[in-house]
């Protein structure tokens, strides 16, 4: 019986272990911010790197890449190692299989040893249907460029369409022969196993027995992993459309679902865009193959396609991992405008920026960027791309004329889209924006966007709005209890508690937003030797080396992967779908978020922080201002022996900013037990037995979480 891998590919090298040497070799060239880079877009943060996790949804990056240590890091869910660990989780690749990604990409030549007999038993089909893969994409490569029916059809075919001998080669485009069975017999006769011709469909199984080829005289586009992997194939006709009538098959065929192929997961053109899109901080969303290829000749490579199907929720956060800004250029037919409000609300949703470019009528991307120099293209893009709040209302508003119900339901359908953005700053711009635009008073627009908020918690609306709304839930919404346990009049013990955990939080925040979490021991010692830990002496200070003495505007050196408070004390809260019960709060929040994000990008020298409370005593609300200023000066006289024992909050931040949130999720879990305790002293009010169970049930979770909690803050509450 001959090996599994020979029964594969006979002639491909025996598979095989890679020898020590060329292991060190490939760890030694391998860097991680480059490896990461491939499927991350990554900024400059300081001496390290940062970016949205790609093993967990976020919304404020907490991901790190450390150049020096060689490592990645996420704060949020834990995830992280060395370029190869990396590889192994975000490709799902084996050890070996990881090795050889690193030694193709540094050009290094792998040195293996044969595998042994059970070696190559243990091997993944996933990697065999991967082979099969990219030799039938070279296939239809070589049929496309060397045969005489490839160069008389396809290759007529790609230059009709306007396409270059370059742009061609770059997407790897292909032609597969008129005959039935070309590939499947050359594919046997090389001894490629069967199961997985049929597995990644490029072969199909009649009831004889007998193998015919899915793609037979199509042009082929080979679909891509964001690491370059051929892990599908989309084959269109070149049949006129009487003819694709009379035979009844269809335009396009594409691969079907596999073990290494799932289409909502792909993005055509992602594996050439991606560096571009980082470039650029944008990306264009299209529909279809050509649409990519033409723009992407055109001059805009940052474009990518969700290849002819509608967009899915995992296409988009795809899609965030390497951008926050995102335009969606679909056809200017009736199609192409409900396509683009489909997908306006699914990218809100996930917190991205929407503009969107539609075309003329009759044009779609591909025909649009042949008809136009790259000059002109990129000149109606500029001219012509609106946020989503114009795009909408200028469609939904065309035919409302003077029909003020019309006018009404065009207004609430814009609010809808704009109350699932989760992100309360934005959603409070927009509805400013179309209050301004639509002569509607603010308050009118949020107390519908309240209502909205709650039909969807409370699962109210309709199957489409479930699909495409997902807003960020807030303490209220948690959906274990019911929505109707009565609230108390008078703030109790444990609101009070509440209400001053999140202004001790808030507090910190605004204090010591922009610091690191975790300050390098040399910078706390030697802060101690100069005095520095005192605002008077500090202003008399000599500034070291090192970094100046300047405990008043923060600046401070941090342990390399320390995440920053504001950041880390956002990803915590998110984590447990936490939100400040004051509006006011959870701006702070977010906008100490946005003040180290960018302070951070255009940071002067590594290790250099900043004072958020500077910021927030300049701020023009009044609320804000007045409440930085009086933590300012909210300070506490000691003694001078007590003077030498105290060592300054901002040097202690490791514990106390974990503890303030630790404090807060307590005085949740307080605030929930008191509410479901009233509903059952009230005689359940109402509820019925399968409610008073999950009552029930969420109140014993409740008493395990507490206990939890009493034990990280000192075991404050005994156990019942």
């Amino acid at each position: 019986m001959r090996h599994f891998w020979q029964q594969i590919v006979p002639d491909f090298p025996a598979l095989s272990m890679i020898d020590s040497n060329t292991i060190a070799r490939i760890r030694a060239a391998a860097d991680i911010v480059q490896v990461v880079g491939e499927f991350v877009s990554l900024r400059k943060s300081g001496a390290n790197y940062k970016g949205l996790c790609p093993f967990h949804d976020e919304k404020t990056p907490s991901f790190m890449v450390s150049p020096s240590k060689q490592i990645c890091k996420c704060f949020s869910c834990g995830n992280g190692g060395d370029a190869v660990s990396f590889l192994m989780k975000h490709e799902q690749l084996s050890y070996v299989e990881a090795m050889k990604w690193l030694a193709r990409k540094y050009g290094i030549e792998v040195q293996e040893r044969e595998l042994s007999d059970e070696e190559r038993e243990s091997q993944n089909s996933r990697e065999a249907m991967f082979i099969v893969n990219e030799w039938a994409r070279d296939f239809f490569v070589r049929t496309l460029h060397e045969s005489a029916e490839g160069a008389a059809i396809g290759m007529t075919y790609f230059r009709q369409r306007g396409l270059r001998d370059d742009i061609i080669r770059l997407f790897q485009l292909g032609f597969s022969p008129a005959s039935r069975t070309a590939l499947s017999y050359e594919a046997t006769e090389k001894g490629y196993d069967r199961k997985y011709l049929i597995d990644t469909g490029l072969s199909i199984e009649g009831h004889d027995g007998k193998l015919s080829d899915r793609y037979y005289g199509r042009v082929i586009f080979p679909v891509f992993t964001i690491s370059g992997r051929v892990v599908a194939f989309g084959g269109r006709t070149l049949l006129s459309k009487e003819e694709q009538k009379a035979k009844s098959i269809g335009k396009y065929v594409n691969s079907p679902e596999s073990d290494i192929y799932h289409k909502k997961n792909e993005l055509y053109g992602l594996y050439q865009a991606k560096q571009y899109i980082a470039k650029y901080n944008k990306v264009f969303l299209v529909e279809g193959y050509l649409d990519v290829i033409s723009m992407f000749q055109a001059g805009v490579q940052n474009v990518v396609a969700s290849s002819g199907t509608s967009l899915t929720t995992q296409q988009v956060k795809l899609l965030h991992r390497f951008t926050e800004n995102v335009t969606l250029l679909y056809d200017g037919d009736a199609a192409g405008i409900h396509a683009a409000l489909r997908g306006v609300n699914m990218l809100l949703t996930e917190g991205l920026n929407i503009r969107v470019l539609m075309l003329p009528d009759g044009e779609d991307p591909d025909t649009f960027a042949q008809g136009h120099s790259p000059e002109a293209l990129r000149d109606y893009i500029e001219k012509n791309e609106t946020d989503f709040i114009t795009f909408k209302a200028s469609f939904l508003l065309k035919e409302a004329s003077q029909d003020p119900i019309r006018r009404a339901s065009a207004i609430k359908d814009i609010v809808e889209s704009i109350a699932i953005i989760p992100d309360e700053v934005l959603r409070g711009e927009y509805v400013r924006d179309l209050s301004q635009r639509m002569k509607v008073d603010e308050s009118t627009l949020l107390n519908e966007i309240t209502i909205f908020r709650k039909r969807v918690r409370d699962g109210e609306t309709d199957n489409n709005a479930q699909n495409a709304t997902t807003p960020t839930p807030s303490v209220e919404e948690k959906p274990e209890t019911p929505q109707r346990i009565p609230q108390a009049v008078h703030a109790s013990t444990a609101q009070r508690r509440l209400a001053e955990s999140e202004r001790n939080l808030i507090s910190k925040v605004m204090l010591y937003g922009g610091m690191p979490l975790l300050l390098k021991q040399e910078e706390v010692e030697r802060r101690w030797k100069t005095g520095g830990h005192n605002d008077q002496e500090a202003d008399t200070a000599t500034e070291t080396e090192e970094t100046a003495v300047q405990p008043r505007a923060r600046r401070l050196l941090a342990e390399e992967g320390s995440p920053f408070v504001a950041p880390y004390i956002m990803a915590e809260l998110e984590a447990d779908g936490i939100r400040f019960s004051q509006p006011l709060f959870n701006e702070i929040l977010q906008m100490a978020v946005q003040k180290v994000e960018e302070f951070m990008e255009n940071a002067p020298e590594p290790g250099v922080f900043f004072s958020t409370i500077e910021h927030f005593i300049q701020y023009p609300d009044e609320c804000v201002s007045a409440m930085a200023v009086g933590l300012q000066q909210d300070t506490i006289q000691l003694s001078t022996n007590q003077a030498r024992e105290y060592v300054p909050e901002e040097q202690r931040l490791y514990t106390t900013i974990p503890r303030a949130v630790h404090e807060l999720k307590y005085a949740l879990v307080l605030v929930e037990k008191e509410s479901l305790s009233q509903a059952f002293n009230s005689n359940g009010n109402g509820y019925n037995d399968e409610e008073m169970c999950r009552m029930m049930q969420r109140l014993t979770e409740l008493h395990t979480i507490e206990r939890q909690l009493a034990k990280v803050l000192g075991g404050r509450i005994l156990a019942r």
